[in-house]
This record gives C-alpha cells, structure tokens and sequence, in this order.
C-alpha cells in the first residue's frame, strides 16, 4: 500500500521539487502552502484516512511550524500521533530543540539533499510500523508503569502518555534494558535511527519528554536516570 505523505511547505518551487522526488520513489504526496490549509487538510482527512508523515515546514507565512506541531499534538484523534519531520532554514539549534520538544519526530536544516530527506522519512516510518524488535513478552510492567509494545501504547496507573512515536521507541530501548547504562550511541543504535554524533542534544530533548509523561517528578526522575559522561539508565526498581 502507498504511504502518504503531507508536505507543509510555501516554497512551491521546493514543494515541487521534494514532492516529485518522493512520488518517484514511492510515495503519494499532497501538499499545502502554509499552516491553516495543512491544519485543515488534517482535519478533513481526520482519521478515516490521515497521512503517514508530515513534513512540516518551520518557517510559514501565517502560522509557524511549531504552532502547527503543537496544534497537531493537542488533537484528540489519533491524527495527533503521526510522525513529524520539520524542516528549519534557522541555524540556531535552539529552533530545532524547540520543534523536539513540541513533539517533532525529527528535523532537518535547509538545505539539504533530497536523499537525505527520503532517509528520514523512511527512518521515522520504519519506527512507526516496525517498532523496536521485542522478546516474546508484548507488554512490559515496571511498577504503576505499563508498556504495551503491540499497541504501543504506554500508561502510568492505567492513564495515558504522550509520547511521539521516535520517543516510545526510545523509551522501549531503555525499559527492555533495564539496569544497564546505554549511551546516546547504544540507544539510537537500538531504536535504529538516524546517525547522531554522541553530543547530539536532541536525545536529551527526547529523553525530557519522556521523563514529562512517566515521571511522578521529572525533575527528580525515578525511571530513566541520567548517567553523567556516560548516557542513561532505566531503572529496575522504580516504585
């Protein structure tokens, strides 16, 4: 089955461009040139049939990106869980940590290759239909803390997280690991995404994410403790 992608983009000229290269290789691609008519083609689709991917521009002539993000992610459908990929024309870093942090899956600079756009969106699809590999228990409980890998779904005493797809895998790579340290290296490995060099901040991000949805206290964590040097550790006894 064709994937659909949503491209929110006001460049027309890169929409065009992009679009045609991700038909070419496989992909059914829609587009809209800013913010309101992508947030409306979101809400016509709803969830009788809404994109698998967005591929959400910063930089919009009515609303921005991030507004658009966090619209997205405020919604009660299940169109509030799919992937993001936001592109940014900003140098600052801080433009991207704020994309992660309003619940972008991924981000990308402009410019950049094509290809290198095609990689992350099949990355960031690969996590959404594939998962991390698990052992033969689907579910794991840690404590008032549940973690059901089939419907990847993740629950604190039985009420909602969440969490973007990219950060439930994370949060699987760790819990599955329980007790042992990883570094940024080891987790991006285990949830197999794209290459970041070790002082990426953007796992950090994520990792506060999480930490938001499951903790009692984020800012005294009991799950996923940090490791100062090293990286993370999801704890075995958290309760």
């Amino acid at each position: 089955m064709t994937q659909h992608l949503l491209m929110i983009e006001d460049d027309a000229r890169l929409a065009a461009m992009v679009g045609e290269y991700l038909e070419q290789n496989g992909f059914a691609v829609s587009k809209a040139p800013d913010g309101l008519s992508g947030m409306a083609r979101l809400s016509q689709e709803g969830d009788s049939n809404p994109p698998d991917l967005v591929i959400l521009d910063l930089m919009l002539p009515d609303i921005d990106g991030l507004e658009v993000c966090r619209r997205v992610r405020a919604l009660t459908t299940a169109t509030s869980k799919i992937p993001i990929l936001m592109l940014t024309a900003k140098g600052d870093p801080m433009d991207r940590i704020i994309g992660l942090e309003m619940g972008a899956d991924d981000y990308l600079p402009k410019p950049f290759e094509p290809r290198e756009l095609l990689a992350r969106v099949r990355a960031i699809l690969r996590r959404k239909t594939e998962g991390v590999t698990a052992p033969a228990s689907n579910t794991l409980r840690y404590g008032s803390l549940t973690i059901d890998r089939d419907a990847r779904t993740v629950t604190v005493d039985n009420k909602p997280c969440d969490l973007t797809s990219y950060q439930f895998d994370l949060l699987v790579a760790l819990a599955e690991r329980a007790g042992r340290v990883l570094t940024r290296d080891q987790i991006m490995e285990a949830v197999r995404g794209r290459e970041l060099e070790a002082f990426d901040r953007s796992i950090d991000v994520h990792m506060g994410r999480i930490r938001a949805a499951i903790e009692a206290d984020p800012k005294d964590p009991k799950r996923i403790l940090t490791v100062r040097g090293v990286g993370y550790v999801f704890a075995r006894q958290q309760e």
